[in-house]
């Protein structure tokens, strides 16, 4: 029986799952809110899952990071575009001996966390999962529910599997949860970026579910386009991803369940848009090994455009004070 305990940051969909299922193991779970404090203080988490539903009457549930006792390991679960909170949030949560584990999308996540709490302490780890917010409190699961955890580096220097991962896989686990094990966190974060960057980003451009976009033949094309790039991007950090890889990711969404993916979510949401994690910086470590991304980068242009309008027109909204 394991003693440590976790801080969730980010209890939405996907810290929300986690976290649950992490506490319904039995392991303490101590999860910070910040919109839905009320209602899960009061009444906690419900998990709707093809693998069971389940429902935490009560939950560990703080809205300030200073009022949380110290952990041994502190899931990072927020959207990227709210990581600019994470020096303040981080070092009080943290035990001297601590793991932040970073579970978010993108590239170069990892180093902004390791700038406040030292490489050391830093995991990363890649969620294979489909789930959405029903309401404050409220989680559905569709489909999947994997994490991949590989230890960080200074520049993703690879160094293995380590006892922490270990450790930490061993949790998860026991909360049934599957675990792989990655020896280089680089070369997982762009094998991930294979699926997030044309399945997100057409999703919010073309207004469109991840079926969808795999009936159509032209999309179809469009995917395949897209995935071909970032194969080309990890090639430039001297990343290779092995060719059987695309259409093992086309098979994949091929078997999934018809799902809106997390940044439509956001953009239907009227939420901040993670284009610079997703689409900018892999973009730009391409560009910087002198390596271009044509259909990314007009990928990247189109999403900053409707983020941006997005956003002032709910600027607007909020001055105008229309619900």
């Amino acid at each position: 029986m394991t003693n440590r305990n976790y801080a969730i940051v980010g209890t939405g969909a996907l810290g929300g799952f986690y976290g649950a299922r992490l506490q319904k193991a039995g392991l303490e779970v101590n999860f910070l809110l910040r919109s839905d404090y009320e209602r899960v203080k009061r009444h906690g988490l419900i998990v709707e899952s093809p693998e069971g539903d389940f429902s935490l009457p009560h939950v560990r549930a703080y809205h300030e990071a200073h009022k949380m006792p110290k952990c041994d390991v502190v899931i990072v679960a927020l959207k990227t575009t709210q990581n600019h909170l994470l020096p303040k949030l981080l070092p009080p949560l943290l035990k001297d001996d601590g793991t932040v584990l970073v579970l978010q999308n993108g590239l170069n996540t990892e180093p902004e966390v390791a700038k406040i709490v030292g490489a050391e302490r830093v995991v990363g780890g890649l969620c294979f999962l489909c789930s959405y917010k029903v309401s404050p409190g409220h989680i559905c699961h569709l489909d999947y529910g994997t994490i991949t955890l590989g230890e960080y580096a200074k520049d993703y220097k690879p160094i293995g599997i380590t006892d922490r991962l270990h450790q930490i896989a061993r949790d998860f686990k026991r909360a049934h949860i599957q675990i792989k094990m990655s020896e280089d966190l680089l070369l997982s974060r762009w094998k991930k970026l294979v699926w997030n960057i044309p399945y997100n980003g057409l999703s919010v451009i073309l207004n469109a579910r991840t079926d969808e976009l795999m009936a159509n033949r032209d999309t179809l094309i469009l995917v395949k386009e897209i995935m071909e790039e970032v194969v080309a991007g990890a090639k430039s950090c001297d990343r290779i991803i092995p060719d059987d890889f695309i259409p093992h990711m086309l098979d994949y969404t091929e078997k999934m369940k018809p799902y809106r993916t997390s940044m439509k979510i956001d953009y239907d949401e009227s939420r901040p848009l993670e284009v610079e994690a997703i689409f900018g910086n892999p973009m730009r470590v391409a560009q910087k090994a002198g390596i271009k991304l044509p259909q990314i980068e007009v990928l990247y242009r189109m999403l900053k455009f409707v983020d941006f309008q997005r956003q002032e027109a709910e600027k607007t909204r909020r001055l105008l004070g229309v619900d």
